[in-house]
């Protein structure tokens, strides 16, 4: 049987410095680190920038190096008009000098042709640091379902574009995961997850809030999360699970042992993975 590993996603602790989330994924007992050195400017977001600040990538190396924490991706390469994709090269060779092997990536404009472009842009980009870029489609985003992301994938026929499946994101768009299993696996490299509810909030305003910091820990919520990663095959997962409440009442590592402590019984009771 193949071991489940887990990530330890920005997102999830979002306040928290490179050092501080490597230290807390390594004492939680995470295998893996998804670092955010694109910031976004979303509240709560502090910025760290590793290739400025050598003394911090040396702390989070040393963390590395002694716990075996690995670096599993870097976020977030947002495709939009007017985007430079050669600014995103600094967290590439940041990802590169932790050896990450991921970029994550998500579409944030309607343009079908200045999106297609630059997505391609990007992926021969990070191809030239030996990494994958990974697509993650959000409903409030431009490229928001499954399959603008496969024509996409499709289109531009690169061999190091993946698509990143989140758990709330492929449930509140309604897709269906069987489509998954008829996909090509070299399309999958990671997989985002949390819970939520089964009921998709019809105001937008509470969609986002949701997204952005009320989400379950897995097996809490009402998403067949079983049903999505049983038709991928078995990946690393990375828990991105913003809760505002369960981070004040445990606090960032509370809450971050919470996470992985559930995902991990979760998956070993409903998770097969895909042949």
């Amino acid at each position: 049987m193949k071991k489940f590993e887990f990530s330890l996603a920005q997102l999830t602790v979002l306040e928290t410095s490179p050092v501080e989330i490597a230290k807390i994924a390594a004492e939680c007992g995470y295998d893996y680190v998804s670092l955010r050195q694109i910031y976004m400017g979303v509240k709560g977001e502090v910025t760290h920038d590793l290739r400025k600040d050598k003394n911090l990538m040396g702390e989070l190396k040393g963390i590395l190096k002694n716990t075996g924490l690995k670096v599993l991706d870097i976020e977030l390469a947002r495709i939009f008009d007017g985007v430079n994709i050669k600014d995103y090269e600094p967290a590439m060779e940041t990802c590169r000098e932790l050896g990450g092997k991921h970029i994550l990536s998500s579409i944030w404009t309607d343009n079908k042709e200045i999106y297609t472009e630059e997505f391609a842009r990007l992926c021969d980009l990070a191809n030239s640091y030996g990494l994958t870029v990974d697509l993650e489609y959000v409903p409030i985003a431009g490229v928001n379902n499954l399959k603008q992301t496969v024509d996409l994938l499709t289109d531009i026929n690169r061999d190091n574009a993946g698509i990143m499946i989140d758990m709330h994101h492929l449930q509140r768009v309604g897709d269906d995961p069987k489509k998954l299993a008829k996909l090509p696996k070299e399309w999958f490299n990671f997989a985002h997850l949390c819970d939520a509810s089964k009921e998709v909030p019809r105001e937008r305003e509470e969609l986002i809030r949701i997204m952005r910091e009320a989400r379950d820990y897995v097996g809490d919520g009402g998403i067949d999360i079983a049903s999505i990663l049983n038709n991928m095959p078995i990946v690393p997962y990375s828990i991105e699970l913003p809760n505002s409440t369960h981070v004040k009442n445990y606090g960032l590592k509370g809450h971050a042992q919470n996470c992985l402590d559930k995902a991990k019984a979760y998956c070993e009771k409903y998770v097969k993975g895909r042949d």
